[in-house]
């Protein structure tokens, strides 16, 4: 396996999770996840899934949930530039999908047939694919992180990372290519270890009619109109060089967590606000691997830390840490497994999607249900 470095890649390109995983080997990995220890206030609400990303509840009443699904086995390599350190990836248009879970958490598809890649096996393996997604009204839209031909992905028919449309037959269209964006409008700071061609979107949210993207390598904050129009709010690495910013949530202004490089150094992480201007500013620091933000009704934000133990990233030791208007930081839920994105429900709990990476058995995905004390 390959020595980490200090400029390590964003948890999109994990290159030490195989180390978590024979870690989570040797402590006796439990087939049945729902068994593994968590808090009292959380409860396995759905299984099934395949590297479960970013969820949002629909208008309907369900809850969508970006799947980075199975990756593939098709290879680029000689077609276009290919992603470093962890690349050659392989992928396949079909691999990913968006499903949508009832109140009894029953799980069925919503969308099928999306493009997902993965890592090379030195590496892991490792799966993106369908990132996010977000409503906008009746309209559900998808945000593809694992697409683009340097993660694999056939180039016929084009499929590169961007927004999707789901129209209200069922169809879909892609109306925004982000792929073309990234590689026409470069960040001030890449990192030239941590850089992929088509990025690594990672979370999506809708704002006024239009929606806002959090790119993790390059490091930037899009805004993207439903005609397809592309804009950058703030180049993150300009101000901040290599953070990897892969959480967004909206509260007045922008409030964008950062995962941090690795090895992890617990509490190196933090939060920051971005105004619609792009002004960039620390809102709150002390933080440990983020991969989700959310606010309650009561402007109480709730932060979700995928891995809080010094080093590689291990399994069992995700967190979400509620951070109050003064500042205050409370931990609300613990021992979950690489949890990858939050939500709140209409009910005031709060849904996680947990082994967001993991373990090769395909349907080892979660989706977890926390009370809120």
């Amino acid at each position: 396996m390959k020595k980490m470095k200090n400029q390590a890649v964003t948890i999109l390109t994990l290159t030490t999770l195989l180390s978590a995983l024979a870690l989570a080997a040797a402590v006796g990995l439990p087939t049945n996840l729902a068994a593994a220890p968590t808090s009292n206030n959380v409860a396995v609400f759905a299984t099934g899934l395949n590297n479960p990303r970013g969820l949002k509840f629909g208008p309907d009443g369900y809850l969508y949930v970006a799947e980075g699904g199975i990756g593939g086995a098709n290879s680029t390599v000689g077609c276009c530039e290919q992603v470093p350190d962890v690349g050659p990836y392989t992928g396949s248009i079909t691999g990913s999908r968006i499903s949508k879970i009832n109140a009894n958490g029953v799980v069925t598809t919503a969308v099928d047939n999306l493009p997902s890649s993965q890592t090379n096996p030195q590496t892991g393996s490792l799966i993106s694919g369908a990132a996010d997604v977000a409503f906008i009204g009746d309209t559900l839209y998808i945000l593809l992180g694992g697409a683009g031909c340097s993660h694999g992905v056939p180039q016929v028919p084009e499929m590169p990372n961007g927004v999707i449309r789901v129209n209200a037959d069922g169809t879909t269209d892609l109306i925004a290519n982000l792929s073309a964006f990234v590689m026409a409008n470069p960040v001030q700071n890449p990192n030239p270890a941590d850089f992929e061609p088509d990025g690594t979107w990672y979370s999506m949210i809708a704002v006024g009619g239009n929606l806002y993207a959090v790119e993790p390598n390059h490091g930037e904050l899009d805004k993207i109109t439903t005609s397809g129009q592309i804009s950058r709010v703030a180049d993150i690495s300009a101000s901040q060089g290599h953070i990897v910013p892969t959480a967004i949530a909206y509260h007045g202004n922008f409030y964008v967590g950062n995962l941090n490089t690795f090895p992890i150094v617990p509490g190196s992480s933090k939060i920051l606000k971005i105004t619609p201007s792009g002004h960039i500013s620390v809102f709150a620091q002390g933080l440990t691997t983020i991969l989700g933000v959310v606010f309650d009704g009561r402007d109480r934000m709730y932060v979700l830390e995928t891995s809080t133990a010094t080093g590689n990233p291990t399994p069992f030791t995700g967190k979400v840490v509620r951070v109050d208007p003064s500042g205050h930081q409370t931990e609300i839920a613990s021992g979950l497994f690489f949890p990858t994105g939050i939500t709140l429900g209409p009910d005031g709990a709060l849904y996680v999607s947990n082994v967001g990476f993991g373990p090769p058995p395909v349907g080892m995905g979660q989706i977890l249900r926390i009370t809120v004390p």
